[in-house]
């Protein structure tokens, strides 16, 4: 406990602790070290290192400015660093690739394409014939509960519906990673919280490690094993916290100990104490539950 009678967001349970463990012993998927972007005479990055191992759920946040969607971007290869290097699988990423899969906050559907043509899409220019594209683009469909809307054509769906088009196109090709830039930035609650709860559904059952963008606090602790939070004016690595909030997660986490102490510590680091701005946004929201997932 703090001095404030608060639990502290560094104690963990032990089956958390042991959870963290087991992902440390976990071999790196993607590091980045001594990443800085530079425009002009503003440095958007400075410095940033850290790693993410296999298939873990790691999350960037930080206050606007900070550079969240040019990491990403540089990561995805849409964009070059100043200096750094980043690795995947032990190898520096050179531009785009198929090993990176990318998910925007926009809806970036081919919109004269079907939702399962969309899916196919990166299958086919992969090198696979159009039975096996068909066959796994179905099978991708289904894990993201669309198979009744395989027909259909992107202005006939939702915006939740067209993210979850967006989320089985690009693991169709089955990359190491999925970089998540806001992706659910532009829903209305009800669909963010039902979106939230479709990926970590979908995290559980697909060999994927996730690097999720976000400005949201109540998203970073419910989705996140780590949380990573930047600091700007220059954008640095404030601190990377490991989430003491047990899974599978569940809408009643929202008020536990352990949620609230890790949603302080972000506020801490993102608004400093002693400001309006912090007294504001001290208390979580809890609109975001989803269902009970892992």
């Amino acid at each position: 406990m703090s001095e404030s009678g608060e639990l502290d967001y560094r104690i963990q349970s032990p089956e958390v602790a042991h959870r963290f463990e087991q992902l440390r012993a976990r071999p790196v998927i993607l590091g980045v070290q001594n990443l800085s972007k530079v425009f002009g005479t503003h440095a958007a990055l400075n410095f940033i290192s850290f790693d993410v191992r296999r298939r873990e759920f790691l999350s960037v946040l930080g206050a606007s400015g900070c550079g969240k969607s040019t990491l990403i971007r540089i990561v995805a290869g849409l964009e070059t660093q100043t200096s750094g290097q980043i690795l995947l699988d032990g190898k520096p990423v050179a531009g785009p690739g198929p090993d990176r899969g990318m998910v925007f906050q926009g809806y970036t559907l081919f919109p004269w394409l079907t939702v399962k043509r969309n899916v196919m899409f990166g299958l086919r220019m992969s090198g696979k014939s159009a039975f096996e594209a068909e066959s796994e683009a179905r099978e991708w469909i289904a894990l993201v509960g669309l198979s009744k809307f395989e027909n259909a054509y992107p202005h006939e769906l939702s915006g939740g519906m067209k993210q979850r088009v967006a989320i089985a196109r690009a693991l169709a090709n089955r990359p190491r990673i999925l970089l998540m830039d806001e992706p659910f930035g532009a829903l209305d609650a009800q669909t963010r919280a039902q979106m939230q709860g479709y990926l970590l559904e979908i995290w559980r059952n697909v060999d994927v490690t996730i690097l999720f963008i976000t400005h949201d606090l109540d998203e970073a602790v419910y989705l996140s094993d780590r949380i990573l939070v930047l600091g700007a004016n220059p954008s640095r690595v404030q601190e990377v916290i490991e989430n003491p909030v047990p899974r599978p997660r569940s809408r009643e986490q929202f008020t536990s100990p352990e949620f609230l102490a890790t949603y302080r510590r972000i506020s801490e680091l993102i608004h400093p104490p002693n400001t309006e701005e912090t007294e504001r946004i001290q208390i979580p929201r809890m609109t975001m539950a989803g269902d009970d997932v892992e």
